[in-house]
């Protein structure tokens, strides 16, 4: 094994296929690292705390503010209004990975944190249909779906330039911290619902639900500031200078891996249990169990303070034993207690819905959400990271988009019944269970040989 300096002085290792491995585990790799983790715990957490208020607004607040002409049908099309991010996704993770993989996942992550900041503001300040008529559920929809473009590439951006900066060995310990920052993003979210759940409901449809979307704003810039901080990995700048940079990323990861395209597809569907327990668990409590919103939401910013503490060791745990082994128990633990979740929430039990929600998230949920990043980013090579796992994740997240009003769908038709709701969280997970089973093991593997059949 050789060694040299580059431009910026610092020395990498190369291996003897002259495939440039980092400076994985030296001091400045790990500021860079630990800046990485920095940069993506703001980000997500702006862009989780955009995308939850908006959750929470559809629950509580759109079906009377955008649809109050559709009678029972309302929170159906506002329910649909959250899903409606998902469709844009997918397109969000091509143009995410394909600048990111050929010319750097750093301004991929400005790009992503302007567009979800500057959409949710404008969210804030949309006409109600009583002032604009049909032209505000339309600009809702629009701005619903720049968040989703946002949202398709962020996660992908970020964990791909965290696991290229972190030390061999700790990957998932460095890049939980984004998903640690989308946990924030969501307590402050909800707790910013508490306090607007406790308006006078005149104020609260008149402009109470819009100061979370205007809060954003200095999220946004903080993360901002961060993010421009941050350096490309080593190991994707010696691979520009090469010339190794995939032309055309999605079609070459979809020529060379897509086995692995479509066990992130499959395998993301972990992620059901995220959207049904606390967006659906939310609006069925509330709407058809006549449970106070701020039973639920303190419920939620319970078991989201505890993955705070459960998340980062999960990761921690991956790193020693494996990622498969903590993503498949996650996924068994999250098939049974959404059974006792909605359980307790169709017998008004509240204590047994606090546990209920720490089993579903704190436990189950955090196992997965701590892990699947760098899972998903370690299958694909360099050169195609970032597209890989925003492709693959985002197209599983469609179904995951919609699962709330599939759920609410199937709900109504059977007389409001909860039992949908754990029957397709446990079917999403008995999926996911057999994508990551089919999948390699990457916790010890080197940053350079990942991807590599």
């Amino acid at each position: 094994m050789a060694t040299e300096t580059n431009q910026a002085g610092t020395r990498t290792s190369i291996t003897s296929d002259d495939t440039p491995r980092g400076a994985n585990g030296s001091s400045g790799s790990t500021d860079q690292g630990r800046r990485a983790a920095l940069a993506g715990f703001f980000g997500t957490a702006l862009e989780y705390y955009d995308m939850y208020i908006y959750a929470a607004a559809s629950a509580l607040v759109f079906s009377r503010v955008f649809f109050p002409d559709a009678g029972a049908t309302g929170l159906l099309l506002s329910l649909g209004t959250y899903g409606v991010a998902y469709l844009a996704r997918p397109l969000g993770g091509f143009v995410a990975g394909h600048f990111g993989d050929r010319f750097g996942r750093r301004n991929v992550m400005i790009a992503t944190l302007l567009t979800m900041g500057v959409a949710t503001f404008a969210i804030g300040c949309l006409p109600s249909y009583g002032t604009a008529g049909i032209l505000a559920p339309s600009l809702l929809v629009v701005l619903r779906l720049l968040q989703g473009l946002s949202v398709g590439g962020e996660l992908s951006g970020t964990t791909g330039l965290t696991i290229e900066h972190a030390p061999e060995g700790r990957r998932a310990s460095y890049s939980v911290w984004a998903l640690n920052g989308s946990l924030v993003g969501y307590i402050i979210a909800t707790l910013a619902f508490i306090w607007v759940a406790s308006l006078p409901e005149d104020d609260l449809l008149a402009w109470g639900w819009r100061v979370p979307f205007w809060a954003s704003a200095v999220i946004a810039l903080v993360g901002l500031y961060i993010r421009r901080q941050v350096e490309d990995p080593e190991v994707f700048e010696e691979q520009r200078e090469q010339g190794g940079v995939a032309k055309v990323p999605l079609v070459e990861v979809l020529r060379r891996q897509p086995a692995d395209v479509a066990r992130v597809v499959f395998s993301s569907l972990l992620i059901v249990v995220s959207v049904v327990v606390p967006v659906y668990g939310l609006s069925y409590a509330t709407s058809v169990m006549d449970i106070g919103a701020d039973t639920m939401l303190w419920a939620v910013v319970t078991a989201y303070a505890i993955a705070l503490v459960t998340q980062p060791f999960f990761a921690a745990l991956s790193d020693r034993v494996g990622r498969k082994p903590v993503l498949i128990g996650g996924n068994i633990v999250a098939a049974v207690a959404v059974w006792e979740f909605f359980w307790a929430v169709s017998q008004r039990d509240v204590p047994m819905i606090y546990l209920g929600m720490v089993l579903c998230f704190s436990v189950a949920y955090a196992s997965m959400n701590g892990v699947y990043p760098a899972f998903f980013s370690e299958m694909f090579a360099t050169r195609v990271r970032v597209t890989g796992m925003a492709v693959g994740l985002q197209v599983g997240l469609l179904v995951t988009g919609f699962s709330p009003l599939i759920v609410a769908a199937l709900s109504s038709a059977n007389a409001d019944a909860w039992w949908p709701a754990a029957v397709v969280t446990s079917i999403a997970c008995v999926i996911s269970i057999g994508a990551i089973s089919t999948a390699r093991e990457t916790h010890r593997t080197p940053i350079a040989e990942l991807g590599r059949s």
